[in-house]
């Protein structure tokens, strides 16, 4: 019995040390499908070994220099943030690509009230938001899902997955509390998923068109 155990024991810590190196060697989110297919278990499995992985990984008296964060379907290696300027300075990396004031306050906008049109941001933030949101579609923090029911049909925008790995979030649940007092949501039904040319096109051309 004690050898069957043990034997259960090493295949587990096999199939963890496959799924470190690959997400080690992958350095981007790796869909948690593509591992199960790789290890030959089925995906329920497969999420549950990463999230035992994930405890020793992210506890507070954890060793390692990196985390393994968690999305809803896939998963990724990260830095911690407190080694930040130990990989700057052995790797050359300057500080620059920082986001302005702008870009946060409109990132910060939709990500607590996504999906928004650019209107809706306009309104919390008093002024024309064109440019910020242009230049976060550009980062890939924030992208095209569909178009609101209603009058001119403006598009719609919600955060992406690189969104919650910049800022280290394996949800959105796990936003910091606002108490910020915001405009009611834009609850009217999506009516459609944005094509690629509406994508393509981004904000320019919903400003042009009002």
């Amino acid at each position: 019995m004690e050898e069957i155990k043990e034997e259960k024991f090493e295949q587990i810590k096999c199939v963890e040390s496959a799924i470190e190196a690959i997400l080690f060697a992958a350095g981007y989110p790796v869909k948690y499908t593509k591992l199960a297919e790789v290890l030959g278990l089925d995906v329920k499995n497969t999420k549950s070994i990463i999230e035992h992985m994930s405890r020793e990984y992210n506890s507070e008296k954890s060793k390692r220099g990196v985390n393994l964060l968690l999305f809803p379907d896939t998963c990724q290696l990260s830095t911690k943030e407190q080694y930040a300027p130990y990989i700057r300075e052995a790797l050359g990396i300057k500080r620059g690509g920082n986001l302005s004031a702008s870009s946060m306050e409109v990132l910060a906008v939709v990500a607590y009230n996504q999906p928004v049109t650019r209107s809706f941001v306009d309104q919390v933030r008093g002024v024309d938001s064109a440019y910020a949101m242009n230049s976060l579609i550009d980062k890939d923090l924030i992208v095209a899902c569909g178009r609101l029911d209603a009058p001119g049909r403006p598009m719609l925008y919600v955060t992406t997955d690189k969104f919650l790995r910049v800022f280290g979030l394996n949800s959105l649940s796990e936003l910091p509390a606002t108490e910020t007092m915001l405009p009611p949501k834009e609850e009217t039904p999506i009516i459609a998923e944005a094509d690629q040319e509406d994508e393509d096109a981004g904000v320019t051309d919903e400003a042009n068109a009002e």
